[in-house]
């Protein structure tokens, strides 16, 4: 007799982008294990958007891939989508669950996943994952709907659909420089765009150089998760460059500008909906390997100029068919 299943611990410390990639991969273990109770081991205010979703049931507050802080006994599956080496799943067997779902990993003794593929999707490389444990998803499961602002949000002051611009990344090698943002926001602007500029506290400095111009609202720093993935719910455009928020636009079907560097888009891009996405990207053979955690600015995203942004933020707006 197949044992029941009734706690399931799903890891997946990391950032805003790599969680709102792993919606399908979280639907997967739902329809799986589907009257299991599913925690997830994350940061706190990150997860709480994906208990908000319904995708978990609570979160258990996680630093990275450091063992959860777990009740006994430990829980019954526990799945690893946090990465495939070996401290990752060493910190999920210190909780002795009954099945491990995770890649193929000898260095930690773990020989029955499937195997780690470096040349894919990231969306398709967790539901291939939870695939292999007997979970349906695909790509298809990243839409979600958009969550309400909080009470008293800075929201309820902004036009309903603003442009909204995103400068930040965490690494140097992803951020386009500020004074080309700064271009776009003032150009969208006088065109008579509503434009609001997001960052989080430590980018408030570049933040207000992309908002210099008078028309340009500058939230940097005001808003917590919740805000900020319910303004990109609404919005009318997000310009942004390779990171989390750019994951939220594809998760809510907002159109979006987006700029990419050292990673390929081909592993981080919009999976989904092609035609509400426009993807900038400049690679030229001979190009060195691309570093996302770099500190300088990488050389495809140096060569993307104003104008290309500008050129297809407009191709965007005027397709009727994208309004809102």
């Amino acid at each position: 007799m197949t044992p029941v299943v009734e706690r399931v611990l799903v890891l997946r410390a990391l950032g805003l982008g790599d969680l709102y990639a792993a919606v399908p991969a979280l639907r997967g273990i739902r329809r799986r294990w589907e009257s299991a109770e599913v925690a997830l081991a994350a940061d706190p205010a990150l997860g709480a958007l994906m208990v908000a979703h319904g995708l978990v049931d609570r979160v258990v507050p996680t630093d990275g891939p450091s063992t959860p802080r777990w009740d006994d006994p430990g829980p019954d599956v526990a799945v690893n989508l946090h990465g495939s080496g070996p401290e990752s799943h060493r910190a999920l067997g210190r909780l002795s669950p009954r099945h491990l779902v995770a890649f193929h990993c000898a260095a930690a003794g773990f020989v029955d996943g499937p195997a780690w593929q470096a040349d894919e999707h990231e969306v398709d490389r967790w539901c291939r994952l939870v695939a292999s444990a007997g979970g349906d998803c695909s790509a298809a499961d990243l839409r979600l709907p958009p969550p309400e602002a909080d009470p008293g949000s800075p929201l309820a002051d902004l036009p309903d659909t603003p442009v909204v611009i995103h400068p930040g990344a965490a690494a140097g090698s992803r951020r386009w420089p500020p004074d080309r943002w700064a271009a776009v926001a003032t150009s969208l602007s006088e065109e008579g765009w509503p434009v609001v500029v997001t960052g989080g506290p430590g980018e408030q400095d570049a933040c207000r150089r992309v908002a210099a111009h008078p028309g340009v609202a500058d939230l940097s720093g005001r808003l917590g998760l919740r805000d900020l993935a319910a303004l990109i719910g609404a919005a009318r455009l997000l310009v942004s460059g390779d990171t989390g928020v750019a994951h939220v636009a594809t998760a809510y079907g907002t159109p979006s500008v987006l700029l990419f560097g050292p990673t390929p888009p081909d592993h981080w891009g919009p999976r989904i909906d092609s035609h509400l996405h426009r993807v900038l990207h400049r690679p030229e053979p001979g190009d060195p390997p691309g570093d996302p955690h770099g500190h300088t600015t990488d050389i495809r995203l140096r060569r993307i100029a104003v104008e290309d942004v500008l050129a297809e933020a407009r191709r965007l707006s005027a397709d009727e068919a994208l309004r809102r």
